[in-house]
């Protein structure tokens, strides 16, 4: 299918915001713009993943969660794909060795909320996935400290680019990464799921 397999030409800058998006969400879209604009992206694909390997429970079908991604974020900048099926891949290290065979000439970059760096480091081959992007982090509710203070801000400390400097980070090498505040969404999937769940009782 098309959108297994993104178009994006030698020496664009993509960020890579992965996650199950089981519902995407308007904290999704305000994360995405803030990329866009805070590094300088050209793109920003959403890699709406099989299935976390984090969680045990399982994702709604993909087809419908990348259905309802696509209907939420219009911007033709904004890729849904389901990319890591195709590739058959369930970890991000994984995926990241897929898009940069198919892709060699363009600088991608890994996007993450802060939440996910607190717990990075329990992330399979997370050091490798450090060595292999730039790492953009963007501040999420009540997540600011333990993200700053988390074993993989510690160990990469010195790869660290301020904030002001966050528009060079798609063309940094490796590893380097940064951390952005912006205005706060407390919107998340699993509220999202919870809300839906109990319309239906």
């Amino acid at each position: 299918m098309r959108w297994d397999i993104p178009y994006a030409a030698p020496g664009q800058t993509v960020g890579l915001l992965g996650g199950s998006f089981d519902p995407a969400h308007e904290g999704h879209v305000h994360v995405t713009r803030e990329a866009l604009k805070r590094f300088g992206l050209d793109a920003v694909w959403w890699l709406v993943s099989p299935g976390n390997p984090l969680k045990s429970r399982g994702p709604a079908p993909m087809g419908e969660r990348i259905a309802e991604a696509r209907a939420l974020l219009a911007d033709p900048r904004v890729v849904v794909t389901g990319i890591e099926a195709r590739l058959g891949t369930r970890y991000t290290a994984e995926t990241l060795a897929g898009v940069q065979r198919l892709y060699p000439r363009v600088h991608f970059t890994w996007l993450m909320g802060a939440d996910n760096l607190a717990q990075f480091h329990l992330w399979d081959r997370w050091q490798d996935i450090m060595a292999t992007v730039p790492v953009g982090v963007i501040a999420r509710p009540g997540q600011r400290l333990s993200a700053r203070m988390s074993k993989a801000a510690e160990r990469f400390a010195r790869s660290r680019l301020p904030a002001a400097a966050s528009h060079t980070l798609p063309r940094a090498t490796p590893p380097a990464w940064c951390f952005i505040n912006i205005p706060m969404s407390h919107q998340s999937s699993t509220a999202i799921r919870a809300k839906r769940a109990a319309a239906k009782k």
